[in-house]
């Protein structure tokens, strides 16, 4: 199965202008049970520029010892996850358990054993044009931007599966296939 999880406001946006994530409302509750889904993935999809913020912080978490446990243990899961990067500019890489592809093959994808989690705002596009996300996992902020990257980019129809309050005022919906 191919997942999609992300963050966004009230009005859908997934960024805010300049790619501005910093109303993303995760504290240590949801970081916790985001690394427990996480953790059973059997990989990570990324688009480039994904990949590069990630690559700013997961791969260091030894070097900072004040950031909180479940930061840390993220940075574990994020290292020793397998990852696939689709890019048609960053050279190939073995870094941090990393393959980079040029193009999507949605056969290649479908055949892929156990889950996949996808990020990044246009592989996930991508994806959707392809047909190949199965699960949504959307964390709605309750925030208002007004403006920035849309989550969906066309219109999309989309079975809830189930929804979850989280206290920081986060609210998670699981949609899945209709």
């Amino acid at each position: 199965m191919i997942i999609t999880m992300a963050s966004i406001s009230l009005d859908g946006f997934m960024e805010g202008p300049d790619h501005d994530i910093s109303w993303h409302q995760v504290d240590n509750t949801m970081h916790e049970y985001f690394n427990v889904e996480l953790a059973r993935m059997s990989r990570f999809i990324d688009g480039r520029r994904n990949h590069e913020t990630m690559l700013e912080a997961w791969p260091h978490t030894d070097d900072h010892p004040e950031w909180p446990k479940p930061m840390h243990d993220f940075g574990r899961i994020w290292r020793e996850m397998p990852k696939i990067v689709y890019s048609r500019t960053l050279d190939e890489t073995a870094e941090w358990n990393t393959v980079v592809k040029r193009e999507i093959d949605p056969d290649e994808l479908r055949a892929l054993p156990g889950d996949s989690m996808v990020g990044g705002a246009q592989l996930v596009g991508s994806f959707f044009e392809l047909d190949l996300i199965d699960e949504v996992r959307l964390y709605v902020n309750p925030v208002a931007l007004g403006s920035g990257t849309p989550f969906f980019k066309q219109p999309k129809a989309l079975a809830l599966g189930s929804t979850r309050a989280f206290d920081n005022g986060v609210v998670e919906l699981i949609y899945g296939r209709p």
